[in-house]
């Protein structure tokens, strides 16, 4: 089950970004750089978001679709002034296609010092199971 979920890129524009920001960058966002992990239950997403807090953070499962939607919020401290950013962009997007196979209905998330974990459990139709035979 080697295409139970893959990748897409999306340029659709998010409500949160800053003025500053979307002048500066429009709709562009961050691909966050992202693990997948199939055992015979389902798979576990772990996707890399530095600086975001959960209030940030939008998830959405549509038909066969995860979209990961999160804005940084990486501040400076008052009365300091940045003189150089490396990654001035805080906006991260990044847009799944399921497989048919997968319960998105039973999805779970959890975010910890800047990784999201998703899991993401099969059906049961997809789920493994043992036939008995019966000798006659």
């Amino acid at each position: 089950m080697s295409n139970d979920i893959q990748t897409r890129s999306s340029g659709a524009p998010d409500s949160t970004d800053s003025r500053q920001k979307a002048s500066r960058y429009g709709s562009a966002a961050l691909t966050p750089p992202v693990d997948v992990i199939e055992d015979a239950a389902g798979i576990t997403l772990y996707a890399d978001l530095p600086g975001v807090s959960r209030e940030n953070l939008n998830l959405h499962v549509e038909a066969e679709t995860l979209t990961i939607e999160a804005q940084s919020s990486l501040s400076v401290p008052d009365g300091l002034k940045t003189s150089h950013t490396e990654v001035g962009l805080g906006r991260f997007q990044r847009v799944f296609t399921l497989s048919k196979e997968l319960d998105t209905e039973k999805v779970s998330a959890e975010l910890a010092q800047g990784v999201l974990k998703l899991r993401i459990p099969k059906a049961e139709h997809a789920k493994p199971r043992r036939i008995d035979v019966e000798v006659s």
